[in-house]
């Protein structure tokens, strides 16, 4: 695999420029036509050198107004290709990117905000009402500002910056530099910052561009990614994978399944990604006469329910490959070679330089077949090698997910004797909506605001379209009814506060909650033996709408 590129050692700005310099005029960033889109309706694409050259007048303008390592520039861009070009204009002067999830609320937004401390907001002119509320809502607890700069008003000919607080500190940059802060759910109720360092980007990207098995990409591949560039597996794993070998990422606004054949037919995509919810809705749809006429040698994903994979690829024309990765640690488990166990839950076996294991509740390797907590490390005499750096501002919850010396993954699954890993479940208490990773202890909390709980716990439980929904079951205080007039305003309060992904979709009144000695609500007894969670609940589904936020 002599076209890989080798960015071992390398900062992003140096691997950039070597791939420019390989493929100088090939496309590395495609955004499809989307009519309607305030931006660039007819689509828009970047070559490897023109993202270079911009990224390149960025991070001069940068080092002129004394941005160095320990800033933080937030960007609130959305899909837009800006997105890549302010990534590594950044990372050239060791500056660090937050990117943030348009749809998350303002209350939301200034939780990052305020424990990411950026200096300086880039924002998408469509998204600068709801950024403002964001920063007035964090400037109230920091005292701190934050300068915002609109996209659509910056002049890339003459780019003047705010000069940051603290004088540039001179520090070289090099590849264990912090690039990027992404923020992922977790257990405690509030998102934890993933700190990426530059070196850890790089590896995602070349880890998954020497994959051999089915995968096998090659060098010119173009992968169609629908998933946001404010995660990892768009930002990190697909876009870096085909910097490594003079691909093109296309890079739709989000998934759509009345694009999504056309964008790949259009835009000549051999390879794409998928979540579990994209190959319900595919194949919730009529079939069309074209769906085989498309370039695709392969989809990436996870997710996709067993009875599903063999169909769609089928009725597709094309190989489903079933992959595992996190924010924490994204060189991928990926079933890529057969047998692939398409029937199962198989996510992959390890590669060589990644050592994975299933442990008991005391740390203790497991039998084969037996399930149990999927640990990780790198082979080798760093076990973190390739890992993030450590969650911001939260060391005890670092040392504890490397308890042991592997890194602790929070998902339950079991291994056979081929080494193949089948996933079972989420040991933490997080919820998989549509790629989504929603934390319960979020989303109780906000129930607990509201006047009518006196206790509620989440669960999740299966949906057929988006691999698991949100459910609250809930007690009421004195006073409050059981009807659905209640549940209309405990739903109108999670949609008002949260993202709307986050909000009930189910929810069901309770007399009382099942608890422990402590007083602890027991979610595994809540329902009856053979009961269905969702017997007598109100279904709230169609109303978790983006666009009726």
């Amino acid at each position: 695999m002599s076209h890989i590129l080798d960015s071992r050692g390398m900062t992003m700005r140096e691997a950039l420029g070597a791939a420019a310099d390989r493929w100088a005029d090939d496309p590395l960033f495609i955004a499809p036509p989307h009519a309607g889109r305030d931006w660039d309706p007819d689509g828009r694409t970047l070559t490897y050198r023109q993202i270079q050259n911009r990224a390149d007048r960025i991070a001069a303008a940068l080092h002129i107004a004394g941005f160095g390592p320990g800033h933080r520039i937030a960007l609130d861009l959305e899909n837009r290709p800006e997105h890549i070009v302010w990534v590594f204009a950044a990372a050239a002067v060791g500056v660090s990117v937050v990117p943030i999830n348009p749809d998350l609320r303002p209350a939301e937004v200034a939780y990052i905000l305020t424990d990411s401390r950026p200096c300086m907001a880039v924002v998408a002119a469509s998204r600068t009402k709801a950024f403002g509320e964001a920063n007035h809502m964090q400037c109230a607890e920091t005292h701190r500002p934050i300068r915002v700069l609109t996209l659509e008003k910056l002049d890339m000919e003459e780019l003047q910056l705010p000069t940051p607080p603290g004088a540039y500190p001179g520090i070289k940059v090099t590849p264990d530099l912090e690039a990027c802060l992404i923020y992922t759910s977790g257990t405690t109720g509030k998102p934890k910052g993933c700190i990426i360092s530059q070196a850890y980007g790089l590896e995602i990207g070349r880890w998954y561009a020497i994959t051999e098995g089915v995968l096998n990409f090659q060098e010119g591949d173009r992968l169609y990614n629908p998933l946001p560039l404010f995660h990892v597996n768009a930002l990190f794993l697909s876009f870096f994978g085909m910097l490594h070998m003079g691909g093109a990422q296309i890079q739709p606004q989000r998934f759509s399944r009345a694009a999504w054949w056309r964008d790949i037919r259009e835009c000549r995509a051999t390879v794409a990604h998928y979540l579990g919810v994209v190959i319900p809705v595919l194949m919730a749809g009529e079939p069309e006469e074209d769906e085989k006429n498309h370039a695709l040698r392969v989809m990436m994903g996870a997710g996709v329910e067993p009875s599903l994979h063999r169909p769609a690829e089928e009725r597709f024309g094309v190989l489903l490959v079933e992959g595992w990765g996190m924010t924490e640690m994204c060189r991928a488990l990926v079933a890529d070679t057969e047998p692939r166990m398409i029937d199962t839950r198989a996510i992959g076996r390890p590669r060589e330089g990644l050592e994975v294991q299933v442990w008991d509740e005391r740390c203790r390797e497991v039998p084969r077949g037996r399930p149990g907590e999927m640990v990780l490390r790198s082979a080798g005499p760093d076990p973190k090698l390739g890992f993030f750096s450590g969650y911001l501002n939260k060391e005890e919850a670092t040392a504890e997910a490397w308890k042991g010396g592997w890194f602790h993954t929070g998902d339950t699954v079991t291994m056979d004797e081929s080494g193949m890993v089948f996933f079972v479940d989420r040991k933490k208490n997080i919820i998989r909506r549509s790629g989504e990773n929603i934390a319960a202890a979020e989303v109780e909390a906000c129930l607990l605001d509201h006047p009518a709980c006196a206790t509620v716990a989440v669960i999740a439980v299966e949906d057929e379209i988006r691999d698991e929904e949100v459910m609250a079951c809930v007690t009421l205080k004195t006073g409050w009814a059981q009807d659905a007039a209640t549940a209309e305003a405990l739903f109108a309060h999670v949609f008002e506060r949260l993202a709307y992904y986050k909000a009930p979709g189910w929810l069901r009144f309770f007399d009382d909650l099942p608890v422990t000695g402590t007083q602890k609500i027991q979610k595994h007894a809540l329902f009856a033996e053979g009961e269905a969670p969702t017997d007598r609940a109100l279904d709230f589904r169609g109303r978790k709408k983006r666009d009726a936020a």
